[in-house]
């Protein structure tokens, strides 16, 4: 596992040349996965490179996880609380539905959550225009396969480290990087609304995807699920479909 982190950590220091930028930022949500991204992020550009943590109406737990993240690695930081930001823009887009009549209450929930994600990804890619950085990514393979990320949300990003590494080499990744246990151990979770866990919104468990994405064989009912989110979500990992000329 170290070497495969020495090779995540000059493949960020590639990319930081590449791009001409300063260095590198990500959003630190108190959960497994950008926790390993912040560590790496660090000891790839120790000087120029920061952690953000955007609550929104975010549990205690996040952001007391998130903050222990930060601190245990000693990236620069700034915390933006975009709880209010989201509250105004979602009221007024629900109560102008309302006057048209078109507001529909089953898609409330995923709209709305949504939206938080695409919060967090504009401010973030407001703060990486003021220090010339790059935004980092922090999808695994798992969630990548499965497409468990919003489109323009987490998923809008310019580069993703640990995209080829399955949950349980992240945790792995995890504990060698000494981020803290009770960020390794506990249940992932985009903390869009309350009591919500990645697992039971997916119906299926990280094990279970990452056994099937090295080929092991997994419960029929596990499997049918994960091919059905795989397919679902094609649309994410493509760039938008362009209209051309036909000469």
């Amino acid at each position: 596992m170290e070497e495969k982190i020495e090779k995540v950590v000059q493949w960020l220091r590639d990319q930081v040349k590449e791009a001409n930028v300063k260095g590198l930022l990500v959003g630190v949500s108190g959960g497994l996965d950008s926790a390993v991204v912040a560590n790496l992020i660090k000891l790839a550009v120790p000087e120029h490179s920061l952690g953000v943590i955007m609550p929104l109406d975010s549990s205690p737990d996040s952001v007391t996880h998130a903050e222990k993240v930060i601190e245990k690695c000693g990236i620069d930081t700034i915390t933006i609380d975009l709880s209010e930001t989201h509250k105004v823009m979602y009221n007024q887009i629900q109560e102008k539905l309302k006057q048209k009549n078109e507001w529909q209450e089953i898609n409330d929930q995923l709209s709305n959550a949504n939206l938080r994600a695409r919060l967090r990804m504009s401010t973030a890619y407001a703060l990486a225009t003021n220090y010339n950085y790059l935004v980092v990514g922090t999808d695994n393979a798992s969630e990548w396969y499965t497409g468990y990320f919003t489109k323009y949300g987490d998923g809008g990003v310019d580069i993703l480290p640990i995209v080829e590494f399955t949950k349980q080499e992240v945790r792995e990744m995890a504990r060698a990087l000494g981020v803290p246990d009770e960020v390794v151990n506990k249940k992932p979770s985009a903390d869009l609304w309350e009591g919500q866990t990645d697992e039971a919104e997916m119906g299926t468990t990280y094990d279970k995807i990452d056994a099937f994405l090295k080929g092991e064989e997994i419960p029929a009912h596990d499997q049918e699920v994960i091919e059905k989110m795989h397919q679902r979500t094609e649309h994410k990992r493509k760039a938008a479909n362009q209209f051309r000329f036909q000469n």
